[in-house]
């Protein structure tokens, strides 16, 4: 029988080296595929500020040079494709027209949906794969994608966008390990990535000053922060697209007696409202729609348990299938809820896929502050 083929994404981390190993030992023909989706040498906006430690930051070079060293050590092959064009048309032009928007956007989700899981298939079936795989904690059983062994590090919501088809041929090897194991993996096989702090940051453009970032491409417009609840101007914002629903820190008021908390903004008179407390009515809401909806299974309940923040708990929510295709979605009162955010549907351990949202409401009525 013929020895299967795995191409897998080496992003130079310990999670696609340790995934790599595990393919190996399972008796897989692997080959290793490196992308670069970000030109890291325009607009590096860390370079000589003072305020940025630059050993925090990964340059996608180092990134690609451990990745080399990895397969060197473990013996697999190593190619380099460049996605630089289609990460822009795709994932960052949609990041900068959501933001105009005054909407929050999860970058990482639309790069697994059109990068990782569309074009780097295309490549690695050029390569002859009969599987692709990724260091993503997360399962796949009988074409079901479900949450990983590591709750902590579970990222099935980073996947919610990737189609059932999508998943075919799919194999995420760190599935059923935790991450304190995969460390464990890595050192025993002396792997340069062994100690590697994980990324973070924009996927692919890693850690950076965001509004020094944000200004190359969006223009900075201050104006008024106000109180919703006495309508008075309590201050001066650096920008909307710096801010999001829920956010504490980086405002700059002083003279109040709570803690206050960005709830609302009018893109037309360029106003960031606020709330003191944060247990203020403002902050929550009883429902959302959701738009772009993608089910990987064909399972379509009308109630589970749904994610708005990666890492958040689950909340129980019911689900209402509108006409026009969107979702419907109640909840008993959730803060911060934020239109441009995923909501990521779930089945116990099953993660069924998830939605945009579009519109956030309260008792039924949109919350007029909020977009």
């Amino acid at each position: 029988m013929r020895q299967k083929t795995v191409v897998i994404g080496m992003s130079g981390g310990v999670d696609s080296s340790v995934a790599a190993i595990l393919l190996k030992e399972q008796g897989y023909h692997v080959i290793g595929l490196f992308m670069r989706n970000w030109d890291s040498s325009i607009n590096n906006d860390y370079l000589g500020n003072p305020n940025i430690n630059t050993s925090d930051i990964c340059p996608q070079e180092k990134d690609y040079n451990d990745a080399v060293k990895v397969c060197e050590k473990i013996g697999i092959k190593l190619y380099r494709i460049d996605f630089v064009k289609e990460y822009w048309d795709y994932v960052f032009r949609y990041f900068l027209e959501e933001l105009k928007k005054g909407r929050t956007p999860n970058p990482d989700i639309m790069c697994n949906k059109y990068i990782k899981f569309d074009y780097f298939v295309r490549e690695a079936r050029k390569l002859g794969a009969d599987y692709i795989a990724t260091g993503h904690y997360a399962k796949i059983e009988n074409g079901y994608l479900k949450r990983s062994k590591d709750t902590n590090k579970d990222q099935t919501y980073f996947l919610s966008q990737v189609s059932r088809e999508q998943l075919q041929n799919v194999i995420f090897p760190l599935g059923n390990i935790e991450k304190k194991e995969v460390r464990k993996i890595a050192l025993k096989h002396n792997l340069i990535t062994a100690n590697k702090k994980d990324s973070t940051g924009i996927c692919f453009i890693g850690e950076r000053n965001f509004k020094h970032f944000l200004e190359n491409y969006l223009p900075n417009i201050p104006g008024d922060i106000v109180n919703i609840e006495n309508q008075k101007k309590i201050g001066k914002h650096i920008g909307l697209m710096y801010y999001t629903i829920g956010q504490r820190k980086g405002l700059d008021v002083g003279g109040t007696k709570d803690k206050l908390f960005v709830v609302g903004k009018d893109l037309n008179k360029n106003i960031l409202y606020v709330c003191e407390g944060e247990e203020n009515s403002y902050l929550y809401s009883t429902s959302c729609i959701l738009e772009e909806i993608n089910f990987n299974c064909s399972l379509r309940p009308t109630n589970c348990t749904a994610k708005f923040r990666y890492r958040q708990q689950d909340h129980e929510v019911f689900i209402e299938y509108l006409e026009d295709g969107n979702l419907l979605v109640r909840y008993s009162y959730i803060k911060s809820v934020t239109p441009g955010q995923a909501c990521v549907l779930y089945l116990d351990d099953l993660c069924l896929g998830g939605g945009i949202v579009k519109e956030v409401r309260r008792d039924d009525e949109k919350l007029w502050y909020l977009l």
